[in-house]
């Protein structure tokens, strides 16, 4: 596991992903901040599965609100997609948010070096670096 810290909190996160804790935010404005912060580094949010109602409706369970978005960043899949058509089974970058019981809310954002790292193609190196630099950056841009 990797130690991400940030100016809000101190995350652990696996080696396949990196993140940060948010305190005094909703669910829904968290939500609104990951979509500004992505967007100023090209990626948009694709799909959205709400954990929570998806496991009251189909499982009868309450579970604390979790989010998956699947963000999308069209020149980069484009440019990766070209390269090896396969590579969309990564696609998109997921980021999922979660409510602790404290009501603090995690954001964790899955690597994209890590995920095209399975590939073993080097072609998609430089595209998987540049996606991670720009998800890096806005989380950055949370806790800024």
């Amino acid at each position: 596991m990797t130690n991400v810290a940030t100016q809000e909190a101190k995350l652990w996160a696996p080696d396949y992903g990196f993140g940060t804790r948010l305190s005094g935010v909703t669910m829904a404005d968290a939500r609104a901040k990951v979509t500004d912060a992505i967007a100023s580094e090209g990626f948009g949010v694709l799909t959205e599965i709400d954990v929570r109602a998806t496991l009251k409706k189909k499982l009868g369970v309450d579970v604390s609100p979790y989010l998956i978005l699947g963000a999308c960043n069209p020149a980069l899949a484009h440019r990766a997609l070209d390269i090896e058509p396969y590579v969309g089974l990564f696609l998109p970058c997921n980021i999922t948010l979660w409510q602790e019981e404290e009501g603090d809310v995690v954001v964790t954002i899955a690597s994209p070096e890590a995920m095209i790292g399975i590939v073993g193609d080097e072609r998609l190196e430089p595209i998987a670096v540049e996606a991670e630099h720009r998800l890096r950056c806005a989380l950055e841009r949370l806790v800024a």
